[in-house]
C-alpha cells in the first residue's frame, strides 16, 4: 500500500486503537502517539493500548492517550512492528484485527490487511510524518515532540548510518514548530545515572572480541543487573554502546532475559554484515545495519549460535 492509500485508509477509521511493538522503543512509541494525536485532530476517537513492557522513560509521551479498559476499537493499526511475534501480551488479542501496519523495516512479514512499509525511512517516524502531510494534519507542537523523538532515538540522535538529507529536513520541519527538542535530547541521550556508568564499565571489562576485534560481543547478563541493581531505564539503548569501541564495526549485545534465553541486539556497518539476515535465522529481522531476535539458551550459546549464522550469512 502506498502513503497516499495509506492516508485515505486512515481517513475513513473510526474507534482506532494504535499497537506498539514488545519492549518498545522510542520510534514505536513515538509513532503511535503522534498517530493518536493526529487521528484526534481529525475527529477520530484513537487510543494507544497500554504496553506492559514499556519502562518509565517514556511514561510523559503516554499522558492522555492510553486507551482505558473498557474501549472497544473498531479498527486496529500498528506502528513499528514488524511482525506479529514482536507484539507485546497485551496485543495478543487484536493480531487478527490489524487493519493496516505502518513501518519501516524491510523484513515485515505484511501481516495486516494492509502494509504501508519503507525501508528507506530511518525510522518509522519519517512515514507518519509524510503521511500526515497527505491528511492535512496540522503539526502542532505536541504533535511534532513524539515525531521527533521518534526519529532522533532510532538515529543515535542523528549519527547512525540510517540518517538521510531527508531526515533532517523532517526533523527541521518538527524543530520550527517550537517543540521543546532540547527536553527530548537531554532525555534520551545527555543523561546517564551513576548505574548506567557502570553498567557500561562491567560490559567493556567482560566483552568478547572477535574476528582481529572489528566483531564484539557485549553481555547483559541477569548477574549484571543483579549485582548493579539495574533498572530497564538504566539499560535504554545500551545496544548502541559497545559499538563506540574504536575499531569495532560490527557489535552483539546479548540480554539474559529472567525466564531464559537471550534478547539479541546487532549493529553492524550494514555492509559488511547484513544484520536483518543474520537475525532472520532466528526469527527476528529489522534493517541490513541493526536487527534483533530471540535465542534460547545461555549467553554462550547464543554467541556461539550467533557466530555460527554469521559465518552462514557471509558465506551461503
Amino acid at each position: 500500500m502506498t502513503e497516499r492509500e495509506a492516508a485515505a485508509l486512515l481517513g475513513g477509521l473510526e474507534d482506532v486503537l494504535i499497537l506498539t511493538h514488545r519492549r518498545p522503543d522510542g520510534d514505536t512509541i513515538g509513532c503511535a502517539v503522534a498517530l493518536c494525536l493526529a487521528l484526534r485532530q481529525l475527529g477520530k476517537t484513537a487510543h494507544v493500548l497500554p504496553n506492559e513492557d514499556a519502562h518509565h522513560l517514556f511514561d510523559p509521551y503516554f499522558e492522555g492517550v492510553l486507551a482505558p479498559a473498557e474501549f472497544v476499537p473498531k479498527n486496529v493499526v500498528s506502528v513499528d512492528t514488524a511482525s506479529l511475534g514482536m507484539l507485546p501480551k497485551s496485543a495478543k488479542p487484536y493480531q487478527g484485527k490489524i487493519v493496516l501496519a505502518l513501518d519501516h523495516h524491510g523484513s515485515n512479514e505484511g501481516y495486516a490487511q494492509h502494509n504501508c512499509v519503507d525501508p528507506a525511512c530511518a525510522a518509522c517516524g519519517e512515514l507518519l510524518f509524510r503521511i500526515f502531510g497527505l491528511l492535512q494534519v496540522s503539526i502542532t507542537p505536541e504533535i511534532a515532540l513524539p515525531l521527533y523523538m521518534a526519529i532522533a532515538t532510532d538515529t543515535g540522535c542523528f549519527v547512525y548510518s540510517n540518517t538521510t538529507p531527508q531526515t533532517h529536513r523532517i526533523a527541521a520541519a518538527l524543530m520550527e514548530t517550537g517543540c521543546d527538542i532540547q527536553w527530548v535530547n537531554k532525555r534520551h541521550f545527555r543523561v546517564k545515572s551513576r548505574t548506567r556508568i557502570l553498567v557500561e564499565s562491567r560490559l567493556v571489562e567482560e566483552m568478547d572480541l572477535e574476528e582481529n576485534g572489528t566483531l564484539a560481543f557485549a553481555y547483559i547478563t541477569q548477574a549484571l543487573v543483579h549485582d548493579l541493581k539495574a533498572t530497564e531505564e538504566d539499560l535504554d539503548d545500551i545496544s548502541s554502546f559497545i559499538g563506540l569501541l574504536d575499531g569495532v564495526v560490527n557489535a552483539v549485545t546479548l540480554k539474559e532475559l529472567p525466564e531464559g534465553g537471550c534478547k539479541v541486539s546487532l549493529r553492524t556497518d550494514g555492509k559488511s554484515l547484513n544484520a536483518s539476515a543474520v537475525c532472520a535465522r532466528f526469527g527476528g529481522g529489522g534493517h541490513p545495519a541493526a536487527a534483533g531476535c530471540m535465542i534460547p539458551g545461555s549467553p554462550k550459546e547464543a554467541h556461539d549460535a550467533l557466530m555460527e549464522a554469521i559465518q552462514a550469512v557471509r558465506h551461503g
